[in-house]
């Protein structure tokens, strides 16, 4: 298995990430080509994905970064090992890959967010030198 930055669309990648996608949220997400494209173009969003010695996508992981007043910052999103592959270590790996990537691009804080329910992964992250902070995560949600 290894790790292959997203840097150009095709019809396979989208594929892929459409299934991510399904297993990582219950609602339905248009991940069209347009949005695909922009996302991969972008030179704030980092897409990567693990891929199996078959050469079939297992697992995704994206890296944002961005400058505040505070410094530089990042955050991890959207990180999903399809089922099949799962306790294998793709999501270690995956995490690993993205903090390393963020550290040597001077990120001086990385950020993500998990939902409780997600014991393993909740502990992988802390495994991996993640601190669980006290405060309120808010959302505001644009149709």
């Amino acid at each position: 298995m290894h790790i292959k930055q997203i840097t150009e669309y095709t019809p396979e990648v989208q594929t892929a990430l459409v299934d991510f996608l399904k297993q990582l949220v219950t609602r339905e997400v248009g991940l069209t080509e347009t949005f695909l494209k922009e996302l991969i173009g972008s030179t704030n969003s980092y897409l990567f994905c693990a891929v199996d010695e078959e050469g079939h996508y297992v697992g995704m992981i994206t890296v944002g970064i961005y400058l505040s007043p505070t410094g530089r910052k990042g955050c991890i999103e959207d990180v999903v090992v399809t089922a099949a592959s799962r306790g294998r270590g793709i999501g270690k790996v995956l995490t690993a890959y993205a903090i390393q990537f963020a550290r040597d691009r001077g990120v001086q804080s990385l950020m993500l967010t998990s939902n409780p329910a997600r014991i393993e992964a909740n502990r992988l992250y802390q495994r991996l030198g993640f601190e669980r902070r006290e405060t309120n995560v808010y959302r505001m949600t644009f149709s």
